[in-house]
C-alpha cells in the first residue's frame, strides 16, 4: 500500500524534477507551447513535447499519472490549460486548442462526421457492478421511484451527446417513458449533488468520482447506474488525440498512451490508493471519492464504438454509414496493443 508520506514525497521529489528541468531549460533559452519542443542541452536532440491538456476536477489518468510520476523519462509532459467545460472538450481537440481529451466515444463519432481531425487512441473507463460509470440520484421523497415517474420531471447531466444523455434515453424507451416530456438541462458533475438537493433538478446523473459523495447524502437516493441500464457497454470513455499533434509527434502520443494505460493498471490493482490521491488533488474526504475501474492496458475494442454509431444513426445525428468503426480509433500508439505474441 502507498502510504500518505510516500505520496508526499513523491509529490516533493517530482516538484523538485520539474523546477530543475525548468532551471535548465531556461539557461538554454528555450521555450514551449503545447505541442512545442524542447532540446535539452547543447547537441542533445532528445525532445520533451508538452501536451495541452484540461485542469478540470475529476478522476482522471493523465492526473493520476503526473501524480504517480509515469510522464518522468518519456517524451512528453501535460501542460495544464486551466479548466474547461465537458461539452467543449471535444470540440477543442478537434481544433487543436488542447491535444488530448478525455469523452465519451458519440462526442467523438459526432465529430468525425462533422470532419473534425480527432481519433480514438487508448479506452478509458470499465463499468463494473461495484464501479459504475455514473449514478442516477433523486431527492428521497419518494416522488421517483421508476423510470415513467420521470416524465414531467427534469434531469441534469454533464453534457448532451454523450453517455449520460444518449444511454439513459435508449433505457428510458425501453422502460415505456415518453422521453419529449422531460427536460434535460446541464449541469457539472460537482454541482449536481446540490443542484438536486435544492430543487433545480428532479435526476441528477453524476459521474466518479462525485456519486460517492452524493451516494452518502441522506436527503438523496441512489435509483441506478449505468451498469443496470446497459451492463457498462456504453462506459468506455476513452481518450482522444487531435490528428495534427498525432502527426506531429507521434514518439510523444505513444508515451502518452503508455503512461495512462500503466497508470490504468495500477488504479485497477490499488483502487484505494487511487482514490487517497484524487480526493486530495480535489480537497475531499476520501470516504467521498467513487472510483473508476479501466479497460485492461487501455486496449480499445470495437464493440462500444459501434453501440453508439448505432445509437446515433438511430436517432438522426449522423448519417447512416457516414462514420465506420474504423474511422473512430487506432491501438497503433499502445504498447499493449502492438507487443508480439510470446
Amino acid at each position: 500500500m502507498i502510504h500518505h508520506s510516500l505520496l508526499k514525497r513523491r509529490r516533493w521529489a517530482k516538484l523538485f524534477v520539474i523546477s530543475t528541468l525548468a532551471a535548465v531549460l531556461s539557461a538554454c533559452s528555450s521555450s514551449s507551447g503545447g505541442g512545442s519542443d524542447n532540446e535539452q542541452g547543447a547537441g542533445n536532440e532528445e525532445e520533451v513535447v508538452e501536451f495541452k491538456y484540461p485542469d478540470n476536477p475529476g478522476f482522471d489518468l493523465v492526473y493520476l499519472a503526473d501524480q504517480l510520476g509515469y510522464f518522468e523519462g518519456t517524451s512528453t509532459r501535460p501542460k495544464y490549460v486551466g479548466k474547461i467545460a465537458a461539452p467543449q472538450i471535444i470540440p477543442l481537440v478537434g481544433t487543436g486548442d488542447i491535444d488530448f481529451g478525455a469523452r465519451m466515444v458519440p462526442l467523438v463519432i459526432s465529430a468525425i462526421a462533422s470532419g473534425a481531425d480527432i481519433k480514438v487512441v487508448s479506452a478509458g473507463g470499465k463499468t463494473l457492478e461495484e464501479a459504475p460509470h455514473m449514478k442516477y440520484f433523486a431527492r428521497n421523497d419518494g416522488s421517483i421511484k421508476t423510470p415513467k415517474d420521470l416524465e414531467g420531471k427534469t434531469i441534469g447531466f454533464n453534457s448532451f451527446g454523450a453517455c449520460a444523455e444518449f444511454v439513459s434515453k435508449k433505457w428510458f424507451k425501453e422502460q415505456g417513458v415518453d422521453v419529449s416530456k422531460i427536460e434535460f438541462l446541464v449541469v457539472p458533475d460537482d454541482k449536481q449533488e446540490q443542484t438536486l438537493e435544492q430543487g433545480g433538478i428532479d435526476l441528477a446523473i453524476i459521474h466518479a468520482p462525485f456519486s460517492g459523495k452524493a451516494e452518502h447524502n441522506d436527503k438523496l437516493v441512489k435509483l441506478w447506474s449505468d451498469y443496470d441500464l446497459d451492463g457498462g457497454l456504453g462506459g468506455m470513455a476513452p481518450y482522444s488525440v487531435n490528428g495534427k499533434f498525432a502527426k506531429k509527434h507521434p514518439e510523444a502520443v505513444r508515451d502518452f498512451v503508455s503512461a495512462i494505460a500503466k497508470t490504468a493498471n495500477w488504479v485497477n490493482e490499488h483502487p484505494e490508493e487511487a482514490k487517497q490521491i484524487i480526493a486530495e488533488r480535489l480537497g475531499m474526504d476520501v470516504k467521498y471519492i467513487d472510483r473508476y475501474a479501466y479497460v485492461d492496458d487501455l486496449i480499445v475494442t470495437e464493440e462500444p464504438i459501434q453501440y453508439y454509431i448505432d445509437i446515433l444513426e438511430e436517432n438522426g445525428k449522423i448519417p447512416k454509414g457516414k462514420v465506420t468503426v474504423k474511422d473512430v480509433y487506432t491501438n497503433e500508439f499502445n504498447e499493449f496493443a502492438t507487443k508480439p505474441s510470446v
